[in-house]
């Protein structure tokens, strides 16, 4: 179902539009969650009493898949699982729900993911239903690597009890590597579900198991030929920005715009040198419960880069430097954020220390070597045996040693044309381009920010959508910085990009960044907005985010004449509309 557009000669005044709209959309809203449910039963003619509402909190894609695993385990128990994001969820409905399973990631340091803070803000909130009535179950993922570990599942845990809703299995809270634990504790869970709801404990259907095609997750990943690196950025620049292409014929992969590619890296073999004359063992050392040697261990199964919560803790309980003691002591985030900025495991073991690490020991305090995602920049239908990346090489110095990022200097400078890194492709359902090309897109993507909406122009082009499109991007310098360049020109040319809004902060005194310029064309951009256009961020989430949502409040508040609180439910309304979307990191 689509929200019915209301044209702009419509006779209502622009207070009557706004509500009106508001009224759509909640309507919409509460008619998908309808359309949902499962039907009546032939032979009673009863609803059915053993509905299981898995409701996921995604930034990238990992809590949703992590859903459809518990929908399946759910019809295993006999129950009838309802799947839908968090911010997709209706107060009122949610408050008439039974049994309830919370599956949500964390975002940055504590945050809810975006589709589900519209969800948070209405369960937090003092005018909150009593939820006497229903049982609920949260499983959380998130990062020991940020202090808010799991924090956005801990929060919803913590509220649904405050709002008298009964615990029916305690709460798990998993790290990186979430795929086993979580997976155990559905397995465990469900009974209870099962149990409660009334169910006779009989799976439901019989689904023949869809066989695992490799790259189609990171347990089974698909190695890929690295066809193409190419430095996009001038050899002037700062950075070091380059293009990949690795190719997919006959892998059977798909993809579409807006996913990412999950990159397996290979740890760089001078730290691992370094670490093992810091251990004083050999590459081949063995070590007692691995059938693999030290230096392969050091190599492909455990982050060296970024020391462990584990490992730091280790060294400030046997170190006699005071900065690291004290900053443990006080629980200083921000203090622990400054001393570790450029520090690696090495740099942890090369402190005073009162008594020697073992290896087994050290290994032991290490995390598993994640992957790293990156948006895909290419569109399967104008690439349909490739999937490209565009990605920053990170170098720097500190402490009188060069550093570099785990996985992007390992595509740069380790893997050859012709080689086969471990790819996998991670599907983000929550960034996508809209089903009808009428729709018009504004896209925000500074820097490597770019990626994803190169592939959503690659994709309007070759589906012909007719809708508008409007980019701004921007970087350090255009002379150096300006990636891309030819294609989106030509793109403005052949009228595929309709706006192209730039911003080079250090080519003027004073710095312009792409939020300045949104604000420099917000009456046109709120008039695209009133249009029905969809509205998405992509880049750095720490500061380029969080610039533009702001900029974005400010035009919607100054070029649309609402108060703040009025622009804040404009803005919310664009994001339960599914119009205002971020890929950001």
């Amino acid at each position: 179902m689509k929200i019915p557009y209301i044209p702009e000669d419509a006779p209502f005044n622009g207070e009557q539009k706004y509500w009106l709209a508001g009224f759509l959309a909640g309507l919409h809203s509460r008619l998908l969650v309808l359309e949902e449910r499962p039907q009546a039963d032939s032979g009673t003619g009863a609803a059915t009493t053993t509905q299981l509402h898995i409701l996921f909190g995604s930034q990238t894609g990992n809590a949703e898949a992590l859903a459809q695993s518990a929908a399946k385990a759910a019809r295993d128990s006999g129950l009838v699982p309802v799947v839908q994001a968090l911010g997709e969820v209706d107060i009122e409905i949610f408050a008439s729900m039974r049994h309830v399973l919370v599956i949500t990631s964390t975002y940055g340091e504590g945050e809810m993911p975006d589709n589900a803070q519209l969800f948070w803000q209405a369960i937090s909130a003092s005018t909150a239903p009593r939820l006497e009535q229903m049982n609920f179950a949260v499983l959380a993922i998130g990062d020991t690597g940020y202090d808010g570990f799991c924090q956005a599942g801990k929060f919803i845990d913590m509220r649904l009890e405050q709002l008298g809703a009964k615990r029916l299995y305690d709460r798990i809270d998993c790290d990186i590597d979430y795929e086993e634990p979580s997976q155990q504790w559905l397995t465990a869970s469900m009974p209870q579900f099962a149990a409660s709801a009334g169910s006779s404990g009989k799976a439901l259907e019989n689904r023949p198991e869809a066989p695992v095609i490799p790259g189609s997750n990171k347990q089974n990943p698909y190695a890929a030929a690295l066809v193409t690196n190419r430095r996009l950025s001038g050899p002037d620049s700062d950075k070091d920005i380059r293009h990949y292409e690795f190719d997919l014929t006959d892998s059977g992969l798909k993809y579409e715009a807006g996913d990412a590619l999950g990159v397996i890296p290979v740890n760089d073999p001078t730290l691992v040198s370094l670490l093992l004359a810091q251990l004083k063992a050999d590459y081949d050392t063995p070590v007692s419960g691995y059938d693999r040697s030290l230096g392969d261990l050091l190599t492909y199964q455990f982050e060296i880069s970024e020391p462990s919560r584990k490992l730091i803790e280790w060294v400030g309980q046997n170190t006699t430097n005071q900065e690291l003691r004290h900053v443990l002591q006080h629980d200083d985030k921000d203090a622990m954020g400054v001393w570790l900025w450029g520090k690696d495991s090495l740099d942890l073991l090369q402190l005073e220390l009162a008594r020697t690490i073992g290896i087994p020991e050290f290994v032991a305090l290490l995390r598993p070597l994640q992957h790293r995602a990156y948006s895909i920049s290419s569109s399967s239908k104008a690439h349909p045996n490739q999937v490209h990346l565009t990605i920053a090489s990170v170098r720097y110095h500190s402490a009188g040693r060069a550093r570099s990022g785990v996985c992007s200097t390992y595509l740069a400078e380790r893997v050859g044309r012709g080689e086969k890194p471990s790819i996998f492709i991670s599907p983000n359902k929550a960034f996508r381009v809209p089903a009808d090309g009428n729709t018009p897109l504004i896209m925000v993507g500074p820097g490597t920010g770019i990626a994803p909406f190169r592939a959503f122009l690659q994709e309007r082009e070759a589906t012909g959508a007719k809708g508008k499109n409007w980019l701004f991007f921007g970087d350090q310098r255009l002379e150096h910085d300006f990636i891309y360049r030819d294609e989106l020109l030509n793109w403005q040319e052949k009228g595929v990009l309709n706006r192209l809004d730039l911003a080079f902060s250090r080519d003027q005194a004073k710095k312009i960044y792409v939020q300045n310029r949104m604000m420099e064309q917000g009456a046109e951009l709120y008039a695209w907005l009133q249009e029905g256009a969809c509205f998405y961020v992509c880049g750095d989430a720490s500061r380029m985010a969080k610039d533009v949502d702001k900029a974005l409040y400010e035009v919607v508040a100054q070029f649309g004449g609402l108060s703040a609180e009025r622009a804040a439910d404009y803005i919310d309304q664009l994001k339960k509309e599914k119009r205002y979307l971020r890929d950001v990191y």
